[in-house]
Parts: C-alpha cells; sequence; structure tokens
C-alpha cells in the first residue's frame, strides 16, 4: 500500500515537538537528525515519519545522555548497542525514582510538621502517644563553635537526604533535672529504613512528655522546668533522654516564629 509523505518546514515541524528551530539547525549541521529533503533554496523539509526517530532522540538527551553518545548510536544503530542503553538506563531511572520518592517523604514530613506548627500557641506541653522510631546519633556536646567541620562530619556519617530529614537534639534527663544546658549529648536524626550501625537505634513506643514552645532557642530551659513541674503535678515518671528538634526553620522570616518540639519519654509500668 502507498503511503503518503507529510512534508513539514522546519517551523512546522519544530512547533509540532515543541522545539526550538534553532534546535533542529543544530541537530542538523551535526549530522545526528537532519531533514528528508533539502530544496534548491536551502529550506529545510522534514518528513512526519521522521517524528518517532526525533522523539527517540530528545528521550535519550533526557536520560543525559551525551549529543556524541546519541549521534555514535545513530550513526552505528545495533540490537546489541541498544540493549546496553536500555539497561544502563533502566538502572539510572530506577535510581532517579528512589531518590524522587525519598525527597517526596521529606517534603511530606515538612509539610506536616509545618501544619502543626500552624495552629499550635506560643507554648503547650502535653502527653502524647509516639510509635517506635529509629533514630541516628551523633556524639556531641556544642562546645565548639566549628559549624562547617561539624556538618563536614554529619554529611560523613549520615549523608546529605539524611540531613534534610532535619537535625534534632538530645541531652540526659539527669542534666534537665540539674538545669544544666550548658553541654549537650549529641544530634540526632531520624533515619532512613535502611540506616543501620552502632550510631542507629529504635527510640522505642510509648507515651512522651511533648512540649512546643514557640520563638528563640534560649526559651528552651524554661520550657524544659515547665515540663518537670508538669511531670511533678501529674505524677508522671520521666526516663532516658530529652529531645529537641526544630520544626519550621525553612518556613519563617523571624526566629520569633520558630517552633521546636521538645520530648521526654514516660516511664510507663508495664
Amino acid at each position: 500500500m502507498r503511503q503518503n509523505t507529510v512534508k513539514m518546514t522546519t517551523a512546522q515541524f519544530a512547533e509540532l515537538h515543541g522545539v526550538n528551530r534553532r534546535t533542529l539547525h543544530y541537530y542538523d549541521d551535526i549530522g545526528l537528525f537532519s531533514p528528508c529533503q533539502k530544496g534548491e533554496n536551502g529550506y529545510r523539509y522534514y518528513d512526519a515519519s521522521q517524528s518517532i526517530v526525533f522523539e527517540y532522540i530528545r528521550m535519550l538527551k533526557e536520560l543525559n545522555m551525551s549529543i556524541a553518545e546519541i549521534a555514535d548510536y545513530c550513526k552505528h544503530p545495533a540490537p546489541e548497542k541498544f540493549l546496553q542503553i536500555a539497561d544502563r538506563k533502566e538502572a539510572e531511572i530506577d535510581l532517579e525514582i528512589r531518590r524522587l520518592k525519598r525527597a517526596r517523604n521529606i517534603l511530606k514530613t515538612k509539610k506536616a510538621q509545618v501544619r502543626l506548627c500552624e495552629g499550635l500557641p506560643d507554648e503547650e506541653i502535653r502527653v502524647e502517644a509516639c510509635g517506635a522510631v529509629k533514630i541516628s546519633v551523633l556524639p556531641y556536646d556544642f562546645s565548639g563553635d566549628d559549624l562547617s567541620r561539624l556538618f563536614t562530619d554529619l554529611k560523613s556519617q549520615w549523608g546529605i537526604e539524611q540531613i534534610r530529614m532535619g537535625i534534632g537534639s538530645f541531652l540526659s534527663l539527669d542534666k534537665v533535672t540539674a538545669g544544666s544546658f550548658e553541654t549537650y549529648d549529641g544530634l540526632f536524626t531520624y533515619s532512613s529504613g535502611s540506616a543501620s550501625g552502632p550510631h542507629t537505634f529504635v527510640r522505642p513506643a510509648g507515651r512522651y512528655l511533648c512540649g512546643y514552645q514557640k520563638g528563640p532557642w534560649d526559651k528552651a530551659p524554661a520550657m524544659y522546668q515547665k515540663m518537670i513541674d508538669y511531670a511533678r503535678r501529674q505524677h508522671l515518671i520521666l526516663t532516658g533522654f530529652a529531645y529537641e528538634l526544630g520544626l519550621n526553620e525553612f518556613a519563617i522570616s523571624s526566629p520569633e516564629e520558630y517552633v521546636t518540639k521538645f520530648m521526654i519519654q514516660i516511664d510507663d509500668p508495664c
């Protein structure tokens, strides 16, 4: 059966595929993708049947193949070469999907934290039932001021994506009850499911005494004292460490809007 051809100018072909005409000129100049016909006046004419090949080229470029790599394949196509490219790009896509899923989880967590902050008063203390959660810790007492070195250590221990989950601090309950806030015991972050090692453990499920404080960190000692007083009035026995985590640091314009969450586990009888 005879197949009708549809000739298009460079402008028409570019509009059909949503690209700039200069892209088509460049691809023609380097021999990557050329029109099916060039008129005596120098005009380029493309056939509609070339569209699928052009879209394959665009797909490979979107998958971060260089123009040189794409051109080499187009000049010498072969099943074996295509399968090698496909296998490599599938693996890269799988890695990117996992990375994007982790980024989405971070965004969902941060959205939930910011929405929680929007409904909080300037100060609140309450008991919350919390599930078990895996955390990674890094010993650090806040006595030094080399933040660049600290960030380097955090990247080495946890990796950038883990840092993006947020970084909190913790100190012993003994220091809290003694009002000793000069040195902390370390930093923590909520770990991904695959994290493991000597500095990764599960913070147990149970009831936690939680405090929410709006404003700069210098209000933290007063909040801890109020939490201790609350526990005494309610006959709650506290145990373990006290954990602090900023909830909205990326969504505020003033330190006065900063919200910190404080958590101390309640020692409930079995």
